[in-house]
């Protein structure tokens, strides 16, 4: 069967519907990311228009169809310790902190390898029996099922450094050949939240000593990302640090956060 069509009208209600419910902004060059990623769902309500799918997104009567619609358009793509010089500097700030407790949010942590890479990295640091934790949101609880599993293809396993590999990973046999699976004792130490940044609910989030927010901000524009930041911020220490990617930057988006170096930021009066 042949991917139905989408004509400009049809994607432009698309483009203002992700936008409304994820803070996206999806352009124009991303129609045929569109089609690929939705039109699966077209054949399984046998719709035959994009605009008849919109019609029952925007019903009301379907509000699990709305969170798929939602899922299949914001799952990116990431790797254990992507932009590794971020890891490094969170080693750091752990270290600095040991005896007390730490906490470290993954802000859109996709299927997992971030705050799976962070937990490594403080299991190594801080020890496992020290008083550290990871809170890992997305807005996706697609991604989020199969990272709080965390079990993953073994070419997955690609960056991560092979003693902690053979420390944190289990590696699969018989059925599971090929794939690696997180030890519990690190899984423990990662809770999966479904959250949407740009209607934040904070409950029980509580402080965060580092806020990871990387490769995120390059799909929201300015105004959508000084809102996202402005809703995570109260949740950062007054000590804190909050990451983007190397991509981004907080620049012209907030005046209480100031840049420690490139791609990390903390309040005026932490910086040295």
């Amino acid at each position: 069967m042949e991917s139905p069509t989408i004509t400009d009208q049809e994607f432009a209600l698309f483009q203002r519907l992700i936008y409304r419910l994820a803070g996206i902004s999806l352009a124009d060059s991303k129609k045929v990311l569109l089609v690929g990623r939705l039109s699966k769902r077209l054949r399984h309500y046998e719709l035959d228009r994009f605009g008849d799918y919109y019609r029952l997104l925007s019903s009301g009567e379907h509000p699990l169809e709305v969170q798929m619609m939602v899922d299949l358009l914001t799952t990116n793509e990431t790797y254990f310790f992507r932009e590794s010089a971020h890891f490094d500097f969170l080693r750091e700030v752990a270290a600095r902190r040991r005896g007390a407790p730490f906490r470290v949010w993954s802000g859109a942590c996709s299927s997992g390898e971030e705050p799976y890479t962070m937990a490594m990295v403080l299991a190594e640091t801080l020890g496992l029996n020290a008083p550290w934790e990871i809170v890992a949101s997305d807005i996706s609880v697609t991604v989020l099922a199969r990272a709080e599993i965390g079990h993953y293809p073994m070419e997955r396993a690609t960056g991560i450094p092979p003693g902690l590999l053979k420390k944190y990973c289990l590696k699969g046999v018989r059925e599971h050949a090929g794939t690696l699976l997180m030890t519990q004792k690190l899984r423990e130490r990662v809770s999966f939240r479904q959250l949407n940044l740009i209607a934040l609910d904070t409950r029980d989030l509580g402080q965060f000593d580092v806020i990871f927010l990387r490769n995120v901000m390059i799909y929201f524009d300015p105004e959508t990302k000084r809102k996202v930041v402005a809703n995570m911020l109260p949740q950062l220490r007054r000590d804190g640090y909050f990451v983007v990617g190397h991509s981004e930057s907080l620049n012209g988006l907030c005046d209480d956060l100031v840049a420690q170096r490139p791609t990390l930021y903390c309040r005026p009066e932490v910086k040295r």
